[in-house]
């Protein structure tokens, strides 16, 4: 360890908390982790059964992750049904930017909670409609912690950095960025004023993640948006020939019984 330093995410539970020792939060992690990974388990199974593609976006607040968004929804809206289950700590204003372009939202409100967890995305699925065969985004809490360890039934996480930020984060949060299938880099627009390294980024994120696919777009002006389009028509695809496959499968064993 450097000089000067104090590292706490050093033990078993790669935390602190004042007394409890690393072997109590190791269990006390693993039980609310458990229950979580049950309630993700029932959502995937129902958005399965539709051949809904769904996406948890996660990035550090003012990222652009909401831009992003909702030019997607609009450049996608007359091409498949689309909804948006919207996370953050109070207000509704990031639901409302949405709804703005036609597309449903629900939106949850966690308080003094950091991230969304399974059963608040259960409950929000039991609410919202979510037509067969189409892309439910989740926009997750602004924080690169606490999602990262939260899974909500989601195909895929998506990291989204933008270059106002460093390129040392995937560094800095290496749990968020394990755990992405995909990162963009966002607001590339404004790469000419600003001290950001794309290739240094990318492979700082390669680092902790060798096969972390990356995207780099300007949610503001439209840049890299057609490969940002065609990977969620790829993955979709993807989702519907999966359930296809499942009806074959069953159909073929109900014939042969």
């Amino acid at each position: 360890m450097p000089a000067g330093t104090l590292h706490y995410g050093q033990g078993p539970a790669r935390a602190h908390a004042p007394g409890l020792s690393q072997a109590r939060m190791v269990r006390i992690e693993q039980d609310i982790l458990g229950k979580n990974d049950a309630y993700a388990r029932a959502n995937r199974e129902h958005l399965a059964g539709q051949a809904i593609l769904a996406l948890n976006l996660v990035s550090s607040p003012g990222s652009g992750k909401t831009s992003l968004l909702t030019r997607t929804l609009t450049a996608l809206k007359d091409r498949h049904p689309l909804a948006v289950i919207e996370g953050d700590q109070e207000t509704a204003f990031d639901a409302d930017r949405i709804r703005a372009t036609g597309v449903p939202a629900l939106q949850i409100n966690t308080g003094k909670g950091c991230h969304l967890d399974a059963h608040m995305v259960g409950q929000a699925l039991a609410q919202i409609a979510l037509p067969a065969g189409g892309i439910l985004f989740i926009e997750n809490v602004g924080n690169l912690v606490c999602p990262a360890a939260f899974d909500l039934g989601e195909a895929a996480k998506v990291a989204i950095l933008s270059v106002t930020e460093g390129a040392d984060k995937p560094l800095k949060y290496p749990d968020m960025f394990h755990a992405a299938r995909l990162m963009i880099i966002n607001k590339m627009d404004l790469l000419p004023y600003v001290d950001f390294d794309v290739d240094q980024a990318i492979a700082y994120a390669r680092r902790i993640n060798p096969q972390l696919q990356v995207l780099t777009v300007s949610a503001t002006r439209g840049d890299g948006f057609d490969a940002w389009l065609a990977w969620l028509d790829t993955e979709l695809g993807a989702v519907k020939q999966t359930r296809i496959d499942s009806l074959e499968s069953e159909l073929a064993r109900l014939r042969g019984a």
